[in-house]
């Protein structure tokens, strides 16, 4: 997986290509915990995300708390694998997705 950050005004866009699995979601979290201090947006674009797991969700879901009661967080441009993962989850009822 790739991660791409970019921050601007207090919005922060994590671009992911790849799969979110229980290989890189460490990686994901460990970068979280590196960019969310001033975050008051976080976008996550999925334009080039293949495939999300359990791990990668509990990541998802780890940084929507951490961002809560200080901002808000998105989830953009869904293929239709990860848009039918988040649906039959759940996450798609907690998670705003655009």
């Amino acid at each position: 997986m790739t991660i791409k950050t970019e921050k601007t005004d207090g919005t922060t866009t994590v671009s992911l290509t790849g799969r979110l699995d229980t290989i890189t979601a460490p990686e994901l979290e460990a970068k979280l915990g590196e960019i969310l201090d001033g975050t008051n947006e976080l976008i996550f674009d999925f334009t080039a995300l293949d495939y999300v797991s359990s791990a990668g969700l509990r990541t998802l879901l780890s940084a929507q708390k951490k961002i809560q009661g200080n901002g808000t967080m998105k989830l953009r441009n869904l293929n239709e694998n990860v848009l039918e993962i988040m649906e039959v989850t759940g996450f798609s009822s907690i998670m705003t997705i655009e």
